[in-house]
């Protein structure tokens, strides 16, 4: 392992959102170019699938969103030792080179093979983007505001996906398919590489201050990667529980990508139509992320996270239920609200208990289980869909997704430590301290 930077002096390096304003909001343009480059296939995939590939199966069109789901999951994991090891921005500019051929792929594939192929690379690319843009806004806020900055790194992500799903929707109804949307991708991309090669700073040094804050753990108090990927996975009644409420997060994503412009279209939405649905749900969660992120700094983590799932589960029936334009707005409005609750909060929560030494593989781990979401999502959904119909498959969702509520209220326990809010920084950041420096025991014992 390569060594961590020294620490520059207090008076160079300082925590705090107003502190690295700058830096701050440069990554959260970049994220909203990651998010874009996803927006791209959010609203046309399928029907390219269906329309140029004669792909008549739910299982094989929903095959490029199992194929970005694996793919973005193993990085994510990856995404977050690698940046531990060579620094954050040495993997967002790797992760920004591997998404440059993806629009030309989308645009030429001869064959559904060629799409397959182009979304392994965009799964890569996310999973190295849009892992090291939270990992790094995390660095730079410390433990104050953590959920507005996660707000508004996936404020910025997803506004940007719902606007080129609304785009390439328009684009497509205009001008046809392939390849005219897809030119959008090709700005997106260039965009996002130069301003992270550029101008995108490390921020590394930022985390050996915090640490260093919070009290430098002892060599053999740091986890292993192993110790981390169990501690993420399953034996950490919070962390694990987040885990959880992110992969079926995703699951019902991974299907409503998938299924919901297959369902509109089956309504008799045109491709306009479908285009501006697909972009009601990722803009809903997208603004309420400025909200919420915010909001779970004040309330505690919990309360957003069981009934944000909750939320998404009603928003899935009232999709299922709908049989025109207005019912199908309303139910991606819950969904996008729901999601809105959750997501921030999550990562909150991840960097509420993991210690800043061991944090961006924590996170690493808990994004390689949200995104293996869409993989499972897809494959529930199309197999379920192809055995009994589109409105089963989505009933089976909304009830895991209710189920995982469930999970989160019964197993975890609040991880914002209490009054965090009201008392001074100093105060926090010795209450912070005395809590990281707990020994496992304490950690993985904690009432539920």
């Amino acid at each position: 392992m390569s060594p961590s930077p020294s620490p520059p002096t207090a008076g160079v390096v300082r925590l705090g959102l107003r502190e690295n304003l700058g830096q701050f909001a440069l990554l959260v343009v970049v994220n909203a170019f990651v998010g874009a480059m996803v927006g791209l296939e959010r609203s046309i995939l399928p029907a390219i699938a269906e329309q140029e590939f004669q792909l008549a199966a739910r299982t094989a069109v929903l095959s490029f969103i199992v194929v970005f789901g694996v793919a973005k999951a193993l990085t994510n994991y990856g995404a977050g030792r690698l940046s531990d090891r060579l620094g954050r921005k040495h993997v967002l500019v790797a992760g920004w080179l591997v998404a440059v051929p993806v629009p030309f792929l989308l645009m030429w594939a001869p064959s559904w093979n060629w799409i397959l192929f182009a979304n392994l690379l965009l799964g890569i690319s996310q999973g190295l983007t849009w892992s090291t843009t939270v990992i790094m806004k995390i660095d730079l806020v410390g433990s104050k505001r953590r959920g507005l900055a996660m707000g508004l790194n996936e404020f910025a992500g997803y506004v940007a996906l719902a606007a080129s799903a609304l785009a390439t929707g328009w684009i497509a109804a205009r001008y046809g398919l392939r390849p005219q949307p897809f030119y959008l991708g090709v700005v997106f991309a260039i965009v996002g590489l130069a301003l992270s090669a550029f101008l995108v700073r490390e921020t590394r040094h930022h985390v050996s201050h915090e640490s260093a804050l919070l009290g430098t753990l002892a060599l053999d108090g740091v986890p292993t990667p192993r110790e981390v990927f169990w501690r993420t996975t399953l034996l950490d009644a919070n962390l694990s529980s987040v885990s959880q409420a992110g992969l079926v997060n995703n699951l019902n994503d991974g299907m409503a990508w998938g299924l919901f412009p297959l369902v509109f279209a089956a309504a008799g939405m045109n491709l306009a139509q479908v285009g501006l649905l697909a972009a009601v749900y990722p803009a809903t969660s997208g603004v309420g992320q400025l909200v919420t992120g915010a909001l779970s700094d004040r309330t505690g983590r919990k309360p957003l996270i069981v009934w944000g799932m909750w939320i998404q589960a009603a928003g899935i029936g009232v999709v299922t239920m709908a049989h025109a334009f207005a019912g199908f707005v309303i139910g991606a409005v819950l969904l996008g609200i729901g999601t809105a609750m959750v997501y921030p909060t999550l990562l909150a929560a991840i960097g509420d208990v993991a210690h800043p030494s061991w944090r961006a593989s924590a996170v690493g781990v808990y994004r390689l289980w949200r995104d293996l979401g869409y993989a499972v999502g897809a494959l529930l959904a199309g197999v379920t869909a192809d055995a009994f119909g589109l409105n089963v498959a989505m009933w089976v969702i909304a009830g895991l997704t209710g189920v995982s509520g469930i999970v989160s209220a019964t197993r975890m326990a609040e991880t914002l430590p209490a009054g965090a809010h009201a008392t001074p920084r100093a105060d926090r950041d010795s209450e912070m301290t005395m809590r990281r420096t707990q020994p496992l025991a304490a950690e993985t014992q904690r009432p539920e």
